[in-house]
């Protein structure tokens, strides 16, 4: 079967207008899992730092609501995102004390959406 041009059109039209109107896409993850309705503010030490994308994680040994030894994982925004910020690879380094807060996993574990660090030093670090 052979297509004329205008069939040939019609045919790719909807896939070729579909291709052009879609930009790039980032898969991304919900923000449900934090209770944004309370901040929760934690000193420790910086025990690791994940400086990776598609989010930078930090992770501080601190003491949890009862006392004990208890260590967190803080999910913070994109390398990109903190740079804009004034961050770098070593605003924070690990074995440093620090204040973090953040807003906490809804289901309890220790851990959650960074807000901001207070260095050792009093400098105050936004996400």
């Amino acid at each position: 079967m052979i297509m004329n041009r205008r069939t040939f059109i019609l045919s790719i039209g909807p896939v070729a207008v579909a291709g052009a109107c879609v930009g790039p896409v980032q898969a991304h993850h919900s923000f449900a899992m934090f209770d944004k309705s309370r901040l929760v503010t934690v000193k420790g030490t910086l025990t690791k730092l994940e400086w990776t994308n598609p989010h930078v994680y930090l992770f501080v040994s601190g003491k949890g609501d009862d006392g004990k030894a208890q260590e967190y994982m803080v999910e913070a925004g994109s390398i990109n995102l903190l740079s804009r910020k004034g961050w770098k690879v070593n605003t924070v380094k690990v074995g440093e004390a620090l204040s973090i807060s953040f807003f906490p996993l809804r289901d309890g574990h220790p851990g959650g959406l960074l807000d901001s660090v207070t260095l050792a030093n009093g400098i105050v670090m936004k996400e």
